[in-house]
């Protein structure tokens, strides 16, 4: 820990910092340049129990239905676990486990475990959702906010390269109306499928070049924003707790990672 309560891992021409309260990574210097976009709400967020808007804030599951708060009206947005301190169980030089039990909001018996592995030109991190009793409905994904211009004055824009197999259409309600397009140009806050896992390179011209791949076989992006550009790696889309569950039980995890190179 460091004076700021932050985990620190180092490693060579890298360092990372992870904050307890809400599992987010903070910071990511490679060279001594930071690329995340720093302070609250920015850095990089786990996304669990889900990831994105769910509709209207309410989960429909196994004959129940479960109100959230609309912390997006009309919509919930981005799942639970990082409004909430998560608890550190390990940490070392460059790597570091947090677990966080899904409550006090969350109708169901479970826990998430975010572990992270710092190594020369790497980062990868990986979310695991547990049922401790009955089965529920989840998704994990990330969140992360890359500064266009993490060197002051740089003027080359930042450039997202990637090749999906489809885009979702987006619905006046910003959530997928379940027909897929053909890919679009940005401006973006849409959704991606990309069956055979995320997979997305940020290009800072003269800079670096930092590619995204993961096991999820989703992402969104969002460039709405001047001054940073998300990319979001996640296991389903936005409301597809109730449009396409993938059911937690006990002995069946969800596992999601996903790897950064540079």
């Amino acid at each position: 820990m460091d004076a700021d309560g932050d985990v620190l891992l180092r490693t060579p021409g890298a360092e990372v910092r992870v904050n307890p309260q809400g599992g987010r990574l903070t910071s990511l210097r490679i060279a001594d340049v930071e690329f995340l976009q720093q302070g609250e709400p920015y850095g990089c967020f786990p996304m669990v129990p889900w990831c994105g808007r769910m509709r209207n804030g309410i989960l429909d599951f196994d004959g129940r239905r479960h109100q959230f708060e609309l912390n997006d009206p009309p919509h919930a947005l981005h799942g639970l676990a990082r409004d909430h301190r998560w608890e550190t169980d390990a940490v070392g030089e460059d790597q570091a486990t947090l677990t966080r039990r899904l409550d006090p909001h969350w109708p169901f018996d479970g826990t998430v475990t975010q572990d992270f592995a710092l190594a020369p030109g790497e980062l990868t991190m990986r979310l695991r959702v547990s049922s401790a009793a009955a089965p529920f409905p989840a998704q994990a994904g990330w969140h992360p906010w890359f500064r266009r211009h993490p060197v002051s004055g740089e003027s080359a824009p930042l450039a997202v390269e990637f090749a999906p197999s489809w885009q979702e259409e987006r619905g006046p309600d910003h959530l997928p109306t379940g027909t897929r397009l053909a890919p679009l140009p940005p401006p973006w806050d849409d959704c991606f499928g990309m069956p055979s896992g995320a997979d997305v390179t940020l290009d800072w011209p003269d800079l670096l070049r930092l590619r995204i791949r993961s096991d999820a076989e989703w992402v969104v992006i969002f460039d709405h924003r001047p001054f940073a550009i998300c990319v979001e790696p996640q296991s389903g889309p936005p409301d597809g707790l109730n449009t396409m569950p993938r059911v937690v039980a006990p002995g069946r995890d969800l596992v999601v990672t996903t790897r950064w190179t540079w």
